[in-house]
């Protein structure tokens, strides 16, 4: 395993790299089938609109596109706080944290529900930016430049673990490498920016840096 000696804070993608939030949106809707279209259709709309609209609006307007329960939007709300992380997360996160490594959260969500979202990761952040506080969705770069002016670090030594690919082009446009945590063993489509590592679990980050 490549050892990244030159990095100083590490930032994730929150719903994706370090939680299952896909479980919650499969429960609200109903049904994996119906989940996995709901989720295609939010993220669409979220990618498509760049500027920041009402994270819950963008999330039911997706359900009527997507053909999905109108209720799921509701439902979904009401489970956020059973947002559960990966397993290894806090194993992982907390061995970084007693390292001293600065930890940061980038995610495409409400302050509010950004915040519930991370306290559900067990860890200790050193900042969390969501998308409503910087006006712009990801991959634009405002959401990652101001995690990083918040940290007070440099784009080339902060990691970003990513865990959707759109994150990857986002992070690495900003000068950040990347490290593709893909849960879901999504195909890796060839692009000026390529990842450090891809693997479906986050337990090589403990000695990647």
């Amino acid at each position: 395993m490549k050892h990244i000696a030159s990095i100083d804070a590490i930032l994730f993608d929150l719903l994706t790299a370090l939680l299952d939030s896909w479980s919650v949106w499969n429960q609200a809707a109903g049904s994996a089938a119906d989940g996995l279209r709901w989720r295609r259709a939010y993220l669409r709309l979220t990618y498509g609109c760049g500027a920041y609209r009402p994270y819950e609006d963008l999330v039911r307007e997706a359900s009527a596109t997507a053909g999905v329960d109108p209720a799921a939007a509701d439902r979904l709300a009401a489970r956020w706080d059973s947002l559960c992380p990966w397993p290894e997360v806090p194993t992982v996160l907390s061995g970084l944290n007693q390292r001293g490594i600065p930890l940061g959260v980038v995610t495409n969500c409400s302050i509010a529900l950004g915040r519930r979202a991370a306290g559900q990761v067990g860890v200790r952040f050193s900042v969390i930016v969501t998308s409503e506080e910087t006006g712009f969705y990801k991959p634009r770069p405002e959401s990652y430049r101001a995690a990083l002016d918040r940290l007070g670090t440099d784009a080339t030594r902060t990691l970003f673990v990513a865990g959707s690919p759109a994150d990857i082009p986002g992070a690495a446009g900003v000068g950040m490498p990347v490290f593709w945590h893909n849960r879901a063993g999504l195909p890796f489509v060839a692009d000026d920016a390529r990842p450090l590592l891809i693997a479906d679990t986050l337990d090589p980050l403990a000695t990647l840096v």
